[in-house]
C-alpha cells in the first residue's frame, strides 16, 4: 500500500465503526474494519472506536487482540482513539473497574465518563491546534477527559470546565498516538481523520 492511501483499520468489536470507515475513505485512506490478530497485521495504522470501555477491554482479550496491539503500539503503529478509544490509549484510568485493561500508550491519566451520563451529552465548538479554519464541532457522549498528561504529551484541544474556572482536555498526542474525547466521526467534518491520515503518511517515511 502507498504512503499516498494507507490502509487503516478501524477496531469493529462495538461502537462507531462504519462511520470511522466512512470518514476515513474521504480523507484518502483505505479504511477496513478490524477484528482479529490476522487482520491487524494488514493494516498500517488503527482506530479504535467510541463505545464502553470495559466492554471493548474485554472483547479486545476475547478476540486475541489486544497483546497483538500493545505489541504493535510499542513498535510505532499510529492509533487513534476516540472516547472509548481515548480510554484504550491511557496509561492510567480513573473510575474504571479494577480489573480493566487498556492498549496504553500515552503517557496520561484519564476519567471515564467524566461529562456525565448519554442524558447530559453535549456539543461544543472545539479549537483543535494544528488544524485550519473554523473550530471543529465536538460532540460527546459519556466522554471521558484527560485529568493530567506526562510531559511527552501534546494537548491539542481543551473544552472549558462548567464548574469552575479551569479547562478540560480533550484531545492529545503522543508521537504517533492521537485521542479525542469527542467524536468526530459523528459531524460530518473529516478534518480530525485527515490530520490522522497524514500521522499515519509521516510514520511511513
Amino acid at each position: 500500500m502507498s504512503s499516498s492511501n494507507p490502509a487503516i483499520g478501524v477496531l469493529a468489536l462495538q461502537g462507531d465503526v462504519r462511520e470511522h470507515l466512512i470518514a476515513l475513505a474521504a480523507a484518502d485512506a483505505v479504511a477496513r474494519p478490524v477484528r482479529r490478530a490476522e487482520e491487524l497485521a494488514e493494516v498500517d495504522a488503527l482506530v479504535i472506536p467510541g463505545g464502553e470501555s470495559t466492554t471493548m477491554s474485554k472483547l479486545a482479550l476475547l478476540f486475541g487482540v489486544m497483546d497483538p496491539l500493545r505489541e504493535r503500539v510499542a513498535a510505532g503503529m499510529p492509533v487513534y482513539g476516540t472516547c472509548a478509544g481515548m480510554i484504550m490509549l491511557a496509561d492510567k484510568i480513573l473510575d474504571g473497574r479494577d480489573d480493566q485493561e487498556t492498549v496504553g500508550g500515552i503517557d496520561m491519566t484519564v476519567r471515564r465518563n467524566a461529562f456525565g451520563r448519554q442524558n447530559e451529552s453535549f456539543e461544543s465548538a472545539i479549537d483543535f491546534r494544528g488544524l485550519a479554519g473554523e473550530p471543529v464541532n465536538g460532540v460527546f457522549i459519556r466522554a471521558p477527559w484527560v485529568e493530567a498528561v506526562g510531559a511527552g504529551v501534546e494537548v491539542l484541544a481543551e473544552v472549558p470546565a462548567a464548574d469552575g474556572p479551569d479547562s478540560r482536555i480533550v484531545a492529545v498526542r503522543q508521537g504517533n498516538l492521537l485521542a479525542t474525547s469527542f467524536h468526530p466521526e459523528l459531524t460530518g467534518d473529516h478534518r480530525v481523520h485527515e490530520y490522522f491520515v497524514r500521522m499515519v503518511e509521516a510514520a511511513a517515511q
